[in-house]
């Protein structure tokens, strides 16, 4: 953790926590893991996790926002997307499934809320003997706000105080050293440092 002030460091003693918040375009352009891990990208809804997974996931991500946005293109633009959300939902876990049955590696969308989800990539990881890891996006609920606005797409103020309350308790706990269960490696990144980063690589050997 090259570079990270020595409080931060006192912080994440004991877990493989890696702060990277405060950096801006000095942060690292590219992250690695080892082949065949699975890295999960947590973050409030417009605070920049689809950007950050199209820009820098090699091959793509695994991203619910992307599965919505190829149902919309099919579907009449009268139609509410709460007739057709299930039918995303699916869509996106039955993806995810494939993903996870192939045992590639893989960077997955996450909203932070929904816990079961993270047990289960925790679970394929451990299955194949290889090892989860969370990217933490912390963005304050302005920029989220204002992500949301320019994407034209937001969420409603229950489901933002929701994400708002598990996003908050992922990084008090990271930034005490404790991970969420099966996570063995964090990275905190705020939006500066997060636009610097142009790669996630998977490599047999990752430095």
């Amino acid at each position: 953790m090259d570079g990270v002030p020595a409080a931060r460091r006192a912080r994440a003693k004991g877990a493989p926590v890696r702060d990277l918040r405060g950096r801006g375009a000095h942060g690292p352009r590219w992250l690695g893991f080892a082949e065949g891990d699975i890295v999960v990208v947590s973050g409030l809804p417009g605070g920049g996790k689809s950007t950050l997974i199209k820009r820098a996931a090699q091959g793509g991500g695994i991203d619910s926002q992307d599965v919505r946005e190829r149902w919309e293109r099919r579907m009449p633009g009268a139609l509410p997307y709460t007739v057709y959300r299930p039918l995303v939902r699916l869509a996106h876990y039955w993806g995810l499934w494939r993903a996870l049955r192939s045992g590639a590696s893989a960077v997955v969308h996450d909203c932070g809320t929904q816990t079961w989800v993270r047990g289960l990539l925790a679970a394929a990881a451990r299955r194949r003997g290889r090892a989860l890891h969370l990217l933490l996006l912390d963005t304050t609920p302005e920029e989220a706000l204002a992500g949301q606005e320019a994407r034209g797409r937001g969420v409603s103020a229950y489901a933002f105080a929701r994400h708002r309350g598990a996003v908050a308790r992922l990084l008090r706990d990271a930034e005490s050293g404790r991970l969420p269960a099966g996570c063995t490696s964090a990275v905190l990144l705020d939006r500066g440092s997060a636009a610097s980063v142009t790669r996630i690589a998977f490599r047999p050997d990752p430095a």
